[in-house]
């Protein structure tokens, strides 16, 4: 399987660089994943797709505004970190851009020294450990001296910060939004609790996967970033019963359906944990829990667009993109939605 048969053709233009005013007025396309039907519709119609009994799973993860600028303390060099997981205390793993410059024992202060970070280790693709040390709350520092890590094909600045959360975001670590999220509101929320669906949330804190693209020609030769999740035993439980009343599992974004698929076990069982994950789904997985996806339109040979293939079938969906351009959704981050059922 190689990297060049995700493929597609996108106009610049088609990649959405702000969010639409109204977060359910995106337009939605729905492909059923057996027959291969393409329909077009709004993302506020989701509702006639859901079903008394079925359950729709939520990514919480909250983002941090975990891009920092800095400089060095001896010689005064610029640097930019994006912050993506915290190991320990005061420990976290880092991007370093300019790399070069972040080499082990060079410190750096961010922020009119309201934080001041060490590299304690270099590891490969600009990948750095640093030790922070601040006053106070972390996620308050990085309230006044980060920024919302927005992917790089963005180019225009983001009024509302909020934007690029979602409405139900809830504990802080990712280095990017859960995107297919974006497009619910409370209220809409509330329609689909009112029709008796069940609304399941687990966490995957979105780290450097995201932003790394797939370099081999062989897809299996492809190395996922671990991330770390969280499946509570209410969570688990909630699932494995709408799943045994025969109710469908429907994943909100892929970072829920990593999860999903990470602590379910071969009979289908959906088991509560912690830990983290460097699954990679791509054409050829057999699915244990997902049923049916809620998701952006993705880069081109992105993994994440391999997970999308890997559910529908790579021709059923390298079409439904083809449409999508032709009907010039808008694609990405704060692009349109697509419903896999």
């Amino acid at each position: 399987m190689k990297t060049q048969d995700f493929k597609y053709n996108l106009p610049e233009g088609l990649i959405a660089q702000t969010p639409l005013k109204e977060r359910d007025t995106s337009r939605l396309l729905v492909l059923d994943k057996k027959s291969g039907e393409i329909k077009h519709r709004y993302f506020n119609d989701i509702l006639e797709y859901l079903n008394d009994g079925d359950a729709i799973v939520l990514n919480e993860t909250k983002v941090l505004p975990a891009r920092i600028f800095g400089r060095n303390t001896a010689t005064g060099g610029n640097m930019e970190l994006l912050l993506l997981e915290q190991l320990e205390d005061n420990i976290w793993e880092v991007l370093a851009r300019p790399a070069k410059r972040a080499k082990k024992g060079r410190v750096f202060i961010f922020g009119d020294n309201l934080m001041t970070g060490e590299i304690t280790e270099e590891l490969d693709e600009g990948i750095r450990r640093i030790k922070l040390s601040y006053e106070g709350v972390l996620e308050e520092v990085l309230d006044e001296i980060g920024t919302m890590p927005l992917p790089p094909y963005i180019h225009e600045t983001l009024e509302e910060q909020n934007r690029y959360q979602t409405v139900y975001a809830k504990h802080s670590g990712s280095a990017a939004a859960p995107t297919a999220g974006l497009h619910f509101t409370e209220e809409l929320l509330d329609k689909i609790i009112d029709k008796g669906i069940k609304i399941i949330k687990v966490t995957l804190h979105v780290g450097l996967g995201t932003f790394r693209p797939v370099k081999v020609e062989n897809v299996l030769e492809h190395k996922m970033h671990s991330e770390y999740y969280h499946v509570s035993k209410d969570a688990a439980d909630a699932i494995n019963e709408v799943r045994a009343s025969g109710g469908n599992i429907i994943c909100v974004g892929t970072t829920s359906v990593r999860t999903l698929e990470t602590v379910t076990d071969d009979r289908g069982f959906v088991c509560s944990g912690s830990g983290h994950t460097d699954i990679f789904i791509y054409p050829g997985y057999k699915f244990k829990i997902a049923d049916k996806l809620v998701t952006n339109f993705h880069l081109p040979e992105s993994t994440l667009l391999m997970l999308v293939s890997a559910l529908a079938g790579k021709d059923k969906v390298l079409k439904a993109y083809d449409e999508a351009v032709k009907e010039e959704y808008r694609f990405f981050s704060f692009g349109d939605a697509m419903f896999i059922k």
